[in-house]
């Protein structure tokens, strides 16, 4: 693959030419020269948008794509260009499939149909079998066939004794056990935020205090076993601090935060759109501005889309009885520089890849392998339909006002634009 960037401005901190216009030349997916001007004698094809911005390609560490079983949802093929073109060019594949991603050949087949593709996928097996939390996987089958983290989508581990195996087994070779933080016995029927709000729409309420009990267990198994341990999406102000304390502690502790818990409040649930049903629920601004926070000061290491199509069948209900989950890729560049400047939102969008063993020294530099994500941070607009690649709709987003266009990715010797 061969082209040539024009007028591009490079958003990078570890390149030197950080904030600077430039033309970027790439041949064989090589970035083989930057300079202000370039000539074009070989006439490759050229690159030239409107208000262009150049980064190290964005990272999103757990999205779902349907495939295999829920192929109606999405399938691979989709998703990854659903990726690409909202700006993805590294994705964490989560095993919440028909069946369960849980043995090593369902590891190395995902990756046999994911290989020479614009984005790099990286498929995380499940935790215990069929996810019901009661026996562990193959774990390190998987991990040996590629598998860079092991979880039960979206379902606690329930059973404090098979975390600690988990963590026990991993911890030689640094592999991210995810636990999904939420006691059941406390949530039980809860369907959003425990507070005012839910008590004026007559809906059960999952209180915060589901969510930072499993946490501060979680905690206390990692720290007697020192192993890894990664705790996804959390929502409360309560969880920011738990986890950086024991940060402090020196804790081998990750987690994230989903883009819709930044932007959202418990509030938006009062005309009873199912697309606002999620897990975590969407929490107080004292939650939101704490997760801020969290992100801001390292405590918080990463975001996500936690991009998670479903078929209209299943948000199509009473909100007591629409499933949990929005699709998020298409919408979370702009809802993230919504919020943040633009080189936060980029540093946002491309760390955390060291914690799942993915290589993360390359910038954007002379000799380094193309891999780009091509932006506008600019452009004002509100999210609807239309901006929708996934099959499957059921977007958080739909109404909001976002700000920047992605114009799509190069990776991989690939070029895929929108």
């Amino acid at each position: 693959m061969n082209s040539l960037i024009k007028s591009a401005t490079i958003i990078d901190k570890k390149s030197e030419f950080h904030n600077s216009k430039v033309d970027i030349l790439i041949e064989n997916n090589i970035i083989t020269n930057i300079d202000k001007k370039l000539s074009n004698p070989k006439n490759y094809p050229e690159i030239t948008l409107n208000n262009l911005h150049v980064s190290k390609g964005w990272f999103d560490y757990s999205v779902c794509f349907g495939e295999p079983g829920y192929e109606e949802r999405g399938t691979i093929l989709n998703g990854i260009k659903v990726a690409a073109k909202s700006g993805f060019t590294t994705v964490g594949l989560q095993p919440n499939t028909c069946p369960i991603i849980e043995k090593n050949t369902e590891i190395e087949y995902l990756n046999s149909l994911t290989k020479n593709s614009v984005v790099n996928v990286f498929p995380i097996g499940a935790l215990t079998k069929n996810s019901a939390g009661n026996e562990l996987t193959e774990i390190l089958d998987m991990k040996n066939s590629g598998a860079i983290a092991f979880n039960d989508y979206k379902r606690s581990v329930s059973n404090p004794n098979v975390l600690k195996l988990a963590l026990e087994y991993t911890s030689t070779s640094k592999t991210p056990i995810f636990s999904f933080p939420q006691n059941d016995e406390i949530a039980q029927n809860g369907v959003m935020n425990e507070g005012l709000i839910s008590t004026s729409l007559g809906l059960d309420g999952m209180p915060s205090m589901a969510e930072e009990i499993n946490v501060a267990r979680d905690l206390s198994i990692l720290e007697y076993t020192e192993g890894y341990l990664h705790i996804p999406t959390i929502s409360s102000a309560k969880s920011v601090e738990l986890i950086r304390k024991a940060k402090a502690r020196k804790l081998n502790i990750s987690c994230s935060v989903a883009i819709h818990n930044l932007f959202f409040l418990d509030e938006k649930i009062q005309n009873f759109d199912t697309n606002f049903k999620v897990k975590p629920p969407l929490r107080t601004s004292d939650d939101v501005n704490a997760l801020i926070a969290g992100l801001k000061d390292g405590t918080i290491d990463m975001i996500t889309s936690d991009h998670n199509p479903l078929n209209i069948e299943l948000k199509n209900l009473e909100f007591d009885n629409a499933d949990y989950g929005t699709i998020g890729l298409e919408s979370a560049f702009g809802a993230l520089n919504m919020l943040f400047p633009i080189k936060t939102t980029i540093n946002l969008l491309t760390r955390g890849k060291k914690i799942f063993g993915i290589d993360d020294d390359d910038s954007i530099k002379i000799g380094e392998t193309a891999n780009l994500t091509l932006f506008n941070p600019l452009s004002e607009y509100i999210f609807s339909e239309e901006n929708i690649l996934s099959k499957s709709k059921n977007s958080i987003f739909i109404g909001s006002k976002l700000k920047g266009k992605v114009f799509g990715v190069i990776n991989n010797g690939f070029i895929e634009l929108s």
